[in-house]
């Protein structure tokens, strides 16, 4: 401390300080600790009597899910938790029970990879940093109803995560009825004959694994080999959100293969359409509804079927049905079923050179070019390269329209995760199916008009020409002709042409996948399932729940070279074999038997798409929600058809993966009738990031940030010359601050301040720690204003506040408020800093009733200090649940106003007048204005245009 502060403090004893700061946040969130200040009552009964406080309207606020990192916070992290309190501290104040709380994600690579390295237990180092977070959050004052939080790893929450994925394996949706419905039902379906087997036998005669099988194709939760994103260097498979647009996975940046493998998926492409329709009943950013429209990627078009061999059909999805006539080749992609069936033994005798690829046999060559295929990314194979790669299967599937046989390649650029996996090519009308028959001298015909004036010849052309807006030409067969029809007609009239032949019929296609919901991990919830001797599926019963994580000696799965895809993952679990392999009676009267555990676990996303429903009754331990709780904190109401959270803040990061799996699971709940909202969360916003500088030596080296000097707008670090740039706060860049700094040298009522003042929460901002005083002053100055800092008595008085200070105190009151209820607290901060400098330079002590109000003002923000200064003022119960200050509408309107008058558009003079002046005399005192007489110079008015109290148009005649 420098002398002149020790000075200063000295003379001022009672001066708001660093030390006073601590001292006051300290006891106060003890106080609200020991109180409960911030417990949410649950309603109960019929909402009279006892349940009053229930009874109040409602807001329940969420934060995005933490996931507790071993490095701790850092001033960009609480940016939207201390947004959230704001919001809901005003929100108590406006008469409202809100519920506010915060739990922590905690399953997951981080803590697993921590483990492997450490040989440290993934619960006790997430449970080490899931206090060290506890403390960091509890030192910024959030009022959280800490008796509802909880962490993933609970196993008293995910048994309901088991319990959840129980209800999903057990459903099946019902296309006629629009809905999830349980298994037993479509079982029964089965058994009464209503519903057909697929080979039309009883469901009596089929044995237990075709039993199996059947139902297998429709629970929403089910098992299949399919192709899947294998990361050999994580030793997990990953779903297609969690690899990058290169090719790698976005934890640890290994490369990623496809692969054929048994895994677990959930079928969220059933509930397509709702996912879209539903997102115009959410109040959510325009951005992150159309990434989700764009993710799921609803699109209308045809099945058609081209007949391949004897027996077989290639089905493709087209949206350009009507350009049919110009399929003259199909492409396959190299992972479809079909490739082994119909490739020949030998290429036929008509087989181009260039379609071989320089293999002797089509089988050699299809195996060959599938391996090349395997080691490129999604992303790679969609690129528009130069060189289109393929090759021929040697098989001829046959157009349903032209008769005409067409050859079948497999390229890579035709992927299994969309549509069939399959392509008619149109190569005179599809960039990409123009590259390809160039490159393989493959046949291509017009047959939409060209508008452009290059002929109807491809041969001619240098690119391929797409049109909506074109008549179709050279489409006519034996008993059908599109010619000279528009794009939409000739769609309608060849959709009906195939359906009437069973050949084909339009459809809807989605680009979204089905969620691959296994991991090869072992830091995650583990599966209730446990498989029988034939390999059947069961259910453990609810009784068995929570099925717990067992100890195991290697916490890591197998890896393997990451460049090696033909390798097979290999779970930590699965070395468990007294866990894996146990005798269970599950109740089905099947007595005691023998099982084998599954040995994959959930993915992080798990548990994390429901928590919003455990926060209502997180000590429920018989069922997942009380239906009176979760109707009364996210029921559907007027203006939330859906229901859901009242306002969910976090980044856009996670505008698809867990925005949409969490709608997914929402969705199944309410249509099995244990919920009663259809979505999650009602309002989203995204808060902005905080960024910092960062600053590099001559090597490019990042050096501490804290360390470097300013001189003369230049930087140095130990001296010598760094470079500086603007970034994303974090060790790697060695930029951060943490909140427990900027809280010891000011206090956290300042950080709370400052993160608030920076901008508009949803615009990223600089840090600038030299910028924190100024909030810190204005809280000194807030303070000044009730407490005499020699005496530390409370400076106020009984006498009534004059006009000027009522207008100052309104004005704020009402600009605050409403910025506060619209999520602007910087602009909020500035009224009440505005307000506080006309008290500061009005002199003399402050009336009693103006200091109650200010400090009402500050409380949602800076509510240590508020509680302080409450407290001081005489009142002995919290200031968290006071009403927040009422405005008088008489005070907020303004004494005078500036009126414009203009003629010929140009502003002549300014006039300030009472706002409610009428038009007629609005016009007297406009026209008698001396700076207007000189303007008109005596020349006649042709017409006056009065808009009381703002403007006075002028037109000379």
């Amino acid at each position: 401390m420098s002398e002149t502060n020790s000075g200063a403090e000295a003379a001022a004893p009672h001066r708001y300080t660093a030390a006073m700061a601590a001292d006051i946040e300290a006891r106060w969130q003890d106080f609200w600790d020991a109180e409960g200040t911030y417990e949410a009552p649950n309603p109960t009964g019929d909402l009279s009597g006892d349940a009053a406080m229930a009874a109040k309207p409602k807001k329940f606020i969420m934060d995005m899910f933490p996931y507790p990192s071993g490095a701790g916070l850092h001033v960009g992290h609480p940016l939207g938790y201390i947004a959230t309190d704001v919001f809901a501290r005003y929100q108590r104040m406006t008469g409202h029970n809100v519920l506010h709380t915060l739990g922590f994600d905690a399953f997951g690579l981080p803590a697993e990879q921590y483990a492997v390295q450490t040989g440290t237990h993934p619960r006790v180092s997430t449970e080490a940093n899931i206090e060290n977070m506890k403390d960091q959050l509890r030192r910024l004052g959030l009022g959280h109803d800490k008796r509802r939080s909880f962490e993933t790893i609970d196993p008293d929450y995910y048994k309901w995560t088991q319990w959840i994925f129980l209800q999903i394996f057990n459903s099946w949706y019902d296309k006629e009825a629009g809905r999830a419905r349980p298994i037993d039902e479509l079982v029964a379906q089965f058994e009464s004959g209503e519903r057909t087997t697929p080979d039309t036998r009883p469901w009596s005669e089929l044995s237990a694994n075709e039993r199996a099988h059947i139902l297998g194709e429709y629970r929403l939760a089910y098992a299949s080999e399919a192709p899947v994103n294998w990361a050999p260097g994580l030793g997990t498979v990953l779903a297609n959100e969690e690899v990058t647009a290169d090719g790698r996975s976005e934890r640890g940046n290994f490369p990623v293969f496809k692969a054929k493998l048994r895994q677990w998926n959930m079928r969220i492409t059933a509930y397509s359409d709702r996912l879209l329709d539903d997102l115009d009943g959410v109040d959510w950013p325009e951005a992150i509804k159309l990434q989700q429209r764009n993710w799921i990627g609803r699109s209308e078009g045809a099945r058609v079927d081209f007949p391949v061999g004897d027996s077989d059909a290639i089905t493709v999805f087209t949206t350009r049905q009507d350009t049919l006539f110009g399929a003259t080749y199909m492409v396959l992609a190299p992972e479809h079923e079909l490739v082994e069936k119909i490739v020949p033994a030998a290429w036929p005798e008509d087989t181009h050179d260039v379609w071989t690829g320089g293999h002797a046999t089509p089988a050699e060559a299809v195996e060959t070019y599938r391996n090349q295929a395997a080691s490129k990314s999604d992303v790679e194979r969609q690129a528009e390269a130069k060189d289109k790669t393929g090759v021929f299967t040697g098989a001829y599937a046959t157009n349903p329209v032209s008769g005409e046989k067409v050859p079948v390649f497999i390229a890579d650029y035709v992927l299994m995760g969309y549509g069939t996996g399959a392509i008619m090519a149109v190569p005179a009308h599809d960039s990409r199916d123009f590259a390809f028959a160039r490159a393989f001298e493959l046949p291509m015909r017009c047959v939409v008009e060209p508008s452009d004036g290059r002929g109807t010849d491809p041969a001619e052309w240098d690119d391929a020409f797409s049109s909506y807006d074109a008549k179709i030409v050279n489409s006519s067969g034996a008993d059908i002709s599109l010619d000279g029809l528009g794009v939409v007609d000739a769609k309608a009239k060849i959709t009906e042409w195939l359906a009437a032949r069973g050949i084909g019929e339009g459809t809807v296609n989605y680009r979204l996948r089905d969620w691959l919901f296994s991991r090869q991990r072992y830091w995650g919830e583990p599966f209730p399932i446990v498989y029988d001797e034939d390999g059947i599926a069961h259910a453990l019963p609810e009784s068995m729940l929570p099925l717990e994580l067992p100890e195991v000696e290697d916490y890591s799965p197998r890896t393997f070279d990451p460049q090696d895809a033909d390798t097979q993952p290999e779970t930590p679990l699965s070395r468990n074999e007294d866990w894996v392999n146990v005798t269970l009676d599950l109740g089905d009267g099947a007595g005691p038997k023998r099982y084998r555990r599954e040995t994959n676990t959930m993915p992080n996303w798990a548990g994390s798409c429901w928590y919003e429903l455990r926060y209502l009754d997180p000590h429920n331990s018989e069922k997942l929600v009380d239906p009176d709780i979760e109707r009364y904190w996210m029921g559907p109401r007027e203006g939330m058809p859906h229901g859901g959270v009242d306002l969910y803040v976090g980044g856009a990061e996670h505008a698809v993966l867990h925005l949409l799996y969490a709608r997914f699971w929402s969705k199944v709940l309410f249509d099995l009738g244990h919920i009663s909202s259809s979505e999650p969360f009602h309002k989203l916003y995204n808060q902005g990031m905080i960024q910092a500088f960062a600053y590099t030596d001559a090597r490019g080296v990042y050096v501490p940030a804290a360390e470097v000097e300013e001189i003369d707008g230049k930087y140095f670090y130990q001296g010598e010359p760094v470079k500086r740039e603007s970034g994303k706060m974090g060790k790697s860049l060695k930029n951060a601050v943490t909140p427990d700094e900027i809280s010891a040298e000011y206090g956290a009522d300042t950080l709370r301040l400052y993160e608030m003042a920076m901008g508009p929460l949803d615009v990223s901002r600089p840090w600038d720690t030299r910028a924190v005083v100024g909030q810190y002053r204005l809280l000194q100055r807030v303070w000044r204003n009730v407490v005499d800092e020699t005496t530390g008595e409370v400076t106020v008085t009984d006498a009534e506040p004059d006009e000027a200070t009522l207008r100052a105190l309104h004005k704020a009151i009402d600009g605050a408020g409403q910025d506060m209820a619209g999520l602007r607290f910087n602009t909020a901060i500035a009224k009440i800093t505005e307000l506080n400098n006309h008290l500061t330079k009005s002199g003399g002590p402050l009336s009693r009733s103006v200091a109650e109000r200010l400090v009402l003002l500050v409380a949602p923000l800076a509510p240590h200090i508020a509680e302080e200064l409450w407290r001081k003022l005489g009142h002995t119960d919290s200031v968290v649940h006071q009403d927040f200050p009422v405005v008088d509408p008489a005070y907020v309107v303004d004494e005078t106003v500036t009126c414009v008058v203009q003629i010929k558009g140009k502003v002549r003079a300014r006039l300030e007048i009472s706002p409610s002046i009428g038009d007629e005399e609005l016009e007297k005192l406009a026209l008698a204005d001396p700076a207007v007489v000189a303007a008109l110079g005596g020349a006649g008015i042709r017409k006056v245009i009065v808009r009381a109290p703002k403007l006075v148009n002028i037109v000379p005649a």
